[in-house]
């Protein structure tokens, strides 16, 4: 792909950036474990991000009402604890798990190659389902530098409602074409594409190690290794 008309790479935070299973795993296992409670925290972690996407279309399809992914998490997960056997955990043990979300960890090319894009005329972004605050609190906490930081929740919906990635747009000033969605999720991509962006893969192993990643898009732009890989793709036409 011609690279040299990109002015700003928005990136999928929740796969793409940061490993959420281990992530959320261990801090499930941590409270878990002190309410002397006992599961397989890696099923209840996926169970729960298993929740992630039907319960989000009900909001972008009108079937619930717009509320922040936070509530939304929470909503998830208080649906999920009893097949698990963990209704014993209570309501501050099921904040702090909510927020388990705004604390994940970051693969490790990911601040490396936003560290490259940052010396670049490349403008990066966060394009995430996660609100403003958490995005920008995880940004700091996983040491992940971007020019600025988009959600959402500016569009009042989530991807991959075509909304808010034409508010991305909008809101830096750009052509949808001169805007790289970037994602490790097909189905983000083929939206952002939808949209009028242009689209790079990234494969994740999200779901665990042994998990084959999604093939790529049809239609997609470009596919990189990972972030630094999309960093030297970017700036060498930059």
């Amino acid at each position: 792909m011609d690279v040299s008309d990109v002015d700003a790479a928005v990136f999928d935070v929740f796969g793409t950036l940061t490993d959420w299973r281990s992530s959320v795993a261990e801090e499930l296992a941590g409270v878990g474990g002190r309410a002397g409670l006992e599961a397989d925290w890696a099923e209840v972690t996926d169970d729960w991000r298993r929740a992630y996407r039907p319960t989000l279309r009900k909001v972008f399809t009108g079937e619930l009402s717009w509320r922040s992914l936070d509530e939304l998490h929470r909503i998830m997960l208080d649906e999920i604890l009893p097949a698990h056997g963990l209704d014993a955990l209570g309501d501050a043990d099921r904040e702090h798990l909510v927020r388990a979300w705004h604390r994940l960890r970051a693969w490790p090319d990911a601040g490396p190659g936003l560290e490259l894009l940052h010396g670049s005329p490349v403008i990066t972004s966060t394009l995430s389902n996660g609100g403003l605050g958490p995005l920008t609190r995880l940004a700091k906490g996983a040491g992940l530098r971007f020019d600025c930081v988009l959600s959402a929740e500016l569009a009042h919906s989530y991807k991959p409602d075509l909304r808010v990635y034409r508010k991305a747009a909008e809101l830096l000033g750009l052509a949808p074409e001169r805007l790289l969605m970037v994602a490790c999720h097909p189905d983000d991509l083929e939206a952002a594409a939808r949209a009028g962006l242009r689209t790079a893969y990234i494969p994740r192993p999200e779901w665990g190690p042994d998990a084959e990643p999604p093939a790529p898009p049809a239609d997609v732009d470009l596919v990189v290794p990972d972030v630094v890989g999309l960093a030297e793709a970017l700036t060498r036409t930059a």
